[in-house]
């Protein structure tokens, strides 16, 4: 074999090797952009699920504010009888200094 068929075998086996370099890169990068693509997908899924949950989570608050039970009713109506009854208090004193 002389020195031009060595250096046209090498060749040739280098260009072999970076074919399946390449076809390894090529399936690499495939997988690699499917996983992104489901990540993605993923992401999104969470994102509108997420949404949701704070509109529900938004809406009960809302209801739970709008909802008054006796007892809160009974308790605001002991603080104003107890707060009207300072007042009288009050201006039974300031009567009485008069």
């Amino acid at each position: 074999m002389d020195a031009n068929e060595k250096v046209i075998n090498t060749f040739a086996t280098r260009v072999r090797q970076m074919i399946l370099q390449y076809e390894e890169l090529r399936k690499e990068n495939q997988r690699l952009t499917s996983l992104s693509e489901e990540r993605a997908a993923r992401i999104k899924e969470l994102e509108e699920k997420n949404a949701r949950i704070q509109h529900d989570y938004d809406t009960l608050k809302m209801t739970k504010m709008m909802q008054v039970t006796d007892g809160d009713i009974e308790v605001s109506r002991k603080r104003v009888n107890r707060l009207l009854r300072d007042v009288n208090k009050c201006i039974t004193l300031l009567s009485e200094k008069s």
